[in-house]
């Protein structure tokens, strides 16, 4: 392969990379034709790819200050990467279960925002992390519920706690943008006009 084409497919899987939060690495060797079709229709529907890659090249295209940094430890052999717009858990579950069909399915590990969790058991342990959907829906009982449904939501884990503030920071941005312009406006009428004094009250008797 010249030098060209290899900087064309670096550059190309660089732009694929950029800006994602994690991925996963698993060995695509031992993955027939069949089952290959089966898990990229699998992964499509839910909104990923996976892409088997050259490790020379997958590791200059994530060099930098990423968040996916440091994953070229899982690049050892033949490797595929697998990543899109689903969140991170939702790839963890998807693997797992195709691996339950399949255990010759190597499972190398998920990079996510700066930690590497390795093989399957660290594969395992992202499966457990809440999706966005998920989060939004934890945070709201915890704040709709009673007092010790949020004080066990506050205690929990660094990670599962770091989500569901994210999820509902989110939400409250989006809700933020549409409800200022109302509030002002209600405000705008309620005032009087500058240089108006509101009317006397009436004496008594």
């Amino acid at each position: 392969m010249s030098k060209k084409v290899k900087s064309l497919i670096e550059r190309d899987l660089a732009g694929k990379l950029k800006g994602l939060d994690g991925l996963a690495v698993i060995n695509p060797r031992g993955i027939d034709a069949n089952k290959n079709n089966s898990i990229r229709r699998k992964l499509h529907a839910q909104g990923l790819r996976m892409t088997v890659v050259r490790n020379t090249l997958a590791k200059r295209a994530g060099e930098g200050e990423t968040k996916i940094k440091g994953f070229e430890q899982l690049l050892e052999g033949p490797s595929a990467v697998v990543y899109g717009k689903a969140g991170i858990s939702t790839i963890a579950r998807l693997l797992l279960e195709e691996r339950k069909l399949d255990e010759k399915i190597e499972l190398r590990g998920i990079v996510f925002d700066g930690d590497i969790f390795l093989g399957l058991d660290g594969v395992t342990d992202v499966s457990k992390l809440p999706t966005r959907e998920e989060a939004v829906s934890q945070i709201l009982a915890a704040m709709l519920g009673p007092g010790a449904s949020l004080a066990a939501a506050l205690g929990g884990p660094g990670s599962t706690l770091g989500s569901l503030i994210k999820a509902i920071e989110e939400k409250a941005e989006k809700a933020g943008g549409a409800e200022a312009p109302a509030t002002e406006a209600a405000a705008q009428a309620e005032a009087p006009p500058q240089g108006e004094a509101s009317a006397p009250a009436p004496a008594a008797g």
